[in-house]
């Protein structure tokens, strides 16, 4: 099969503009359906701001940043593409009716990948009569920056698609998982829940502020979750007895903490004290100003780090 070079984004949004850029700091033409009348012009500044940081990464070697086109219709988008990725909202009406428009003018052998976060590959598939080039490929956000994408086939994905995605997404700069059985969530954002939930009952019950428990995070085991995962690293915490010293020693005080840990919900006093607690992290900066400090330290992260990886 010949090499991936016509892409398709449908849903320009944060998600689609972000695999926009990557896709042309890649070198593969991308074709772009919003229904957003100003998607063109939202889409091309994203792709704007986001190509120095590209640069920085080594990204831009084989670059086509004019190699952009905008168009109408997702039917229009998908006519000639190779790989799609799929970003339109997170609601299965939308996402049905988007698969029922564009699968009758798919080329043969596209692939059709869902960014989607939340919803499972099975009710994805709900919208076809055929699912077989549908695959579920979420990526963390923003995906020009962060390398993971979330990779679900299941038995009624055609044989070759899951290599196919994975070669295309590793090609562009990507890290790939393979989820083996698929939950609402998939795995990256059922780790993040389980972490949030437990910061969000912390911050209730008065044991520390938004702002300190935030940092607690970033100054503390998020450094460490940057170069290794958890499990590794309590491996390594025990020296030369590895997991099974590890476990044998602080087994009883992990399950003594799981017994204790919170299970708050976002009710609205829940969440007027979070939002509170952001404004005065926040101290004036706006979404923009703080995802841009977000950005600079995500790209200095990875450039750091990115030659160090085996």
């Amino acid at each position: 099969m010949s090499a991936i070079e016509r892409t398709a984004i449908l849903g320009a949004g944060v998600i689609g503009a972000s695999w926009a850029a990557l896709f042309l700091a890649s070198g593969r033409h991308v074709v772009v359906f919003d229904p957003d009348p100003n998607v063109e012009t939202a889409v091309r500044g994203f792709v704007e701001k986001a190509w120095p940081a590209l640069e920085e990464l080594n990204l831009t070697k084989r670059a086509t940043p004019d190699a952009i086109e905008f168009v109408q219709t997702a039917a229009k988008a998908v006519s000639n593409a190779q790989f799609i990725q799929e970003n339109v909202p997170e609601r299965l009406p939308i996402k049905h009716a988007t698969y029922q428009e564009i699968e009758p003018v798919l080329a043969k052998d596209a692939i059709v990948s869902s960014s989607t976060s939340g919803l499972t590959l099975e009710a994805l598939q709900e919208g076809w009569h055929d699912s077989a080039r549908l695959i579920l490929g979420h990526p963390f956000n923003p995906p020009h920056l962060i390398p993971l994408v979330e990779l679900t086939a299941n038995a009624a994905t055609a044989p070759t698609v899951l290599d196919r995605t994975e070669t295309f997404y590793k090609d562009i700069g990507k890290v790939t998982i393979r989820i083996n059985k698929g939950l609402p969530g998939h795995v990256a954002n059922r780790l993040q829940a389980a972490v949030w939930r437990e910061a969000v009952h912390m911050a209730v019950e008065g044991i520390a502020s938004v702002e300190d428990i935030d940092k607690a995070m970033w100054a503390g085991p998020g450094l460490r979750w940057a170069a290794m995962g958890p499990t590794t690293l309590f491996h390594l915490g025990a020296g030369e007895g590895g997991l099974q010293a590890f476990c044998d020693h602080f087994k009883d005080t992990f399950n003594g903490w799981w017994d204790d840990l919170g299970d708050p919900r976002l009710d609205d006093a829940v969440i007027r004290q979070l939002v509170e607690g952001m404004a005065e992290q926040a101290r004036g900066r706006n979404t923009e100003e703080l995802s841009a400090e977000r950005d600079k330290m995500l790209t200095a992260m990875q450039t750091a780090t990115r030659s160090l990886r085996s």
